[in-house]
């Protein structure tokens, strides 16, 4: 008698196959039915990779390399012949995205900063960035106006006046005449009548941190203001915090003159504190 258990059933498995017609494979065995077109395969497989061309294999090397995303922020910055750092590239951020990092400056002046041709904000306080954000501005035949402006009024819920009731959340004037910051939505690219819309959560941070009088610039390629204020950096430079200075000093203006010095430059700037009856 076979003491083993497992023999005794192996043995009556395979003579309950035989009774059936069937075959008796033995345990971790490949049936030759299957085996057979699987080896086929697998050489069809391989004549076909040797066979293939050189132009073919680099292609889809191009391919793959193709669908490698690189975030340009992780990349070191470029450095001229004379040795000077060149500005560190933004990373590429999607509508509706932001960045709140507020533990980088604690204190000092809030300075806003609008950038119309990246569609961001950049906020800073003390001369440092601590938050950025991407926006919609006035979609073409509502132009957002560029410049320097304070901010004449805050509302955490207004409603427009001029379109249809609309909600406009955390609400910053900067013009009497329909201009201001506010929640909105944000299809990624000038879609307003005017306003910057801000992401909602951003939208409330912002409140919470500017103040009636605070500075707002909005800024294009075509406004007259220096290249590192139109698509500012991590620090304010010194002409961004010029500007904020003198707009501070003439806030309660309703129009003031703002002198700001680049280079052997000297040019003005006009502090808008907006005109005509309220409306937005």
């Amino acid at each position: 008698m076979d003491a083993n258990p497992n023999t005794r059933r192996n043995t009556a498995i395979a003579t309950r196959t035989r009774a059936a017609g069937g075959r008796v494979v033995a345990p971790g065995a490949i049936d030759r039915r299957v085996a057979l077109p699987l080896a086929a395969a697998l050489a069809a497989g391989l004549l076909l990779a040797l066979a293939e061309s050189p132009a073919t294999a680099q292609s889809q090397v191009d391919a793959a390399a193709r669908s490698i995303i690189v975030d340009p922020a992780s990349l070191p910055p470029l450095v001229p012949a004379d040795g000077t750092p060149a500005p560190p590239i933004p990373a590429v951020m999607a509508p509706g995205d932001y960045e709140w990092m507020p533990e980088r400056s604690l204190a000092g002046d809030v300075v806003v900063v609008v950038s119309l041709p990246q569609q961001m904000v950049h906020v800073y306080r003390g001369g440092v960035r601590i938050a950025r954000s991407t926006i919609s501005s006035g979609k073409p035949g509502h132009d957002t106006p560029t410049g320097v402006f304070t901010i004449l009024q805050k509302k955490k819920m207004h409603h427009s006046t001029l379109y249809d009731d609309a909600p406009m959340p955390f609400m910053q004037r900067l013009t009497w005449d329909g201009v201001a910051l506010h929640a909105g939505r944000l299809p990624g690219y000038p879609a307003s009548h005017g306003c910057v819309r801000l992401p909602s959560q951003f939208a409330e941070l912002l409140y919470g941190v500017t103040s009636h009088g605070g500075v707002v610039v909005v800024a294009d390629d075509a406004s007259g203001f220096a290249a590192d204020v139109v698509r500012p950096g991590d620090t304010a430079n010194d002409d961004l915090l010029a500007i904020a200075a003198r707009a501070t000093s003439a806030k309660d203006a309703d129009r003031a003159v703002a002198t700001r010095t680049a280079g052997s430059a000297s040019e003005t700037v006009a502090v808008r504190a907006g005109t005509g009856a309220a409306g937005m």
